[in-house]
């Protein structure tokens, strides 16, 4: 808990850090943040590898990735790297062991069950903190003024499996004594393979609920039905790592230098999103094509962060709690948990750029909770 409280605490340090020294938030220049690091210090001439391919979700979450595309980070860096849409947190896994993708954003609950059934895949960042949650039909709130996860008894619930927001349902489910299955005092889940197809599921009869991650949620409010819970919002859930920076963990070992430069900018980039708000909505829209203003809600309404940190402690806390859920097998996460990259990293940007706050208050969160 102590982790939790000190990890909402830097988020709020970090955005009035960032609202105290903003540029003009409707400039678009990949120089307009005030980063001196025009040139990574590990050079392209360095670089073992200098094409990269990103795999992404259709989610606002991923947004470290559409920044630093779209506001030059990784050319920067001397990277020319492809971004690719997947629809599942499988399909991710399957490119990087077929060489097909350098790096995913996988959500935090399937990148633990990759690794302990044997997937070669190391965790050596973030994308994501919470930013899940369910949705409802009205007419099963109708006349309440409030509720919780218990408003899903005897409802059938589309989620997806092996997903951090199904996970995160069961351990709630847990907590309240309500227990999975068909029958009026439990819930009914229903899986699909993606999040996109339990989402469509909705508008069937058959389906009175379902699961969401960013923009689902918000999207799913714009059209009417009603929010059961964010994650945010739920003690139980609050700072839940989700999506991580994901590769093949030979590949990591071959090209250090090239996932140092990628982890460069993705870092240069989370420092824009903190100072220029309206130009990193556009740049998202560019990936999620939705209405501006439930971009802005899923990013800045404080209900998920986007900052690249590993997060070690907080997933590995996360591990020991799906374990216990018996939803996966415990395993050795150590090995298969690289947080020099994004360490050596920052420091280089700091090094470059000392009087930064941003990065300073990322690299105290770092040493705190590595």
């Amino acid at each position: 808990m102590n982790k939790k409280i000190t990890a909402a605490l830097l988020a709020a340090t970090l955005t009035i850090t960032a609202l105290a020294g903003c540029n003009d938030v409707s400039q678009n220049t990949s120089s307009n943040n005030n980063d001196n690091s025009t040139s990574n210090s590990t050079t392209s001439n360095s670089l073992e590898k200098t094409s990269f391919n990103l795999g992404h979700l259709n989610s606002t979450a991923h947004l470290l990735g559409f920044v630093a595309k779209e506001e030059g980070y990784f050319e920067e860096e001397g990277l020319d790297v492809t971004l690719t849409l997947f629809s599942s947190a499988a399909e991710l896994a399957t490119g990087l062991e077929s060489d097909k993708l350098d790096v995913a954003f996988i959500g935090s609950v399937p990148s633990i069950t990759f690794q302990s059934k044997g997937h070669d895949l190391t965790i050596f960042g973030g994308a994501m903190t919470n930013g899940h949650g369910y949705v409802i039909k009205p007419e099963y709130v109708e006349g309440l003024s409030e509720w919780d996860v218990s408003i899903l008894k005897g409802r059938n619930v589309a989620s997806v499996k092996n997903s951090v927001q199904d996970a995160e349902l069961q351990i709630l489910l847990k907590d309240k004594g309500i227990e999975i299955g068909e029958g009026k005092d439990k819930v009914n889940i229903v899986y699909f393979d993606s999040q996109k197809d339990a989402y469509n599921a909705i508008q069937n009869d058959s389906i009175d609920a379902v699961s969401a991650y960013s923009p689902y949620t918000s999207l799913a409010e714009s059209q009417g039905y009603k929010i059961v819970y964010r994650c945010s919002e739920e003690p139980l859930l609050e700072n839940q790592p989700c999506c991580r920076q994901v590769a093949a963990t030979e590949s990591l070992k071959k090209y250090p230098n090239s996932y140092q430069a990628f982890e460069r900018a993705l870092i240069k980039a989370y420092k824009f999103t903190q100072e220029n708000k309206e130009q990193t909505v556009k740049d998202v829209k560019k990936y999620i094509d939705i209405e501006e203003d439930l971009i802005n809600t899923e990013i800045y309404g404080g209900y998920g962060t986007s900052v690249p940190d590993p997060d070690k402690q907080g997933t590995v806390e996360l591990k020991k709690s799906i374990v216990e859920l018996g939803y996966t097998e415990d395993y050795d996460i150590d090995k298969l948990y690289n947080t020099d990259v994004y360490k050596d990293a920052l420091e280089s940007l700091i090094k470059e750029n000392p009087d930064d706050k941003i990065y300073e208050e990322l690299k105290k969160h770092f040493d705190e909770f590595e």
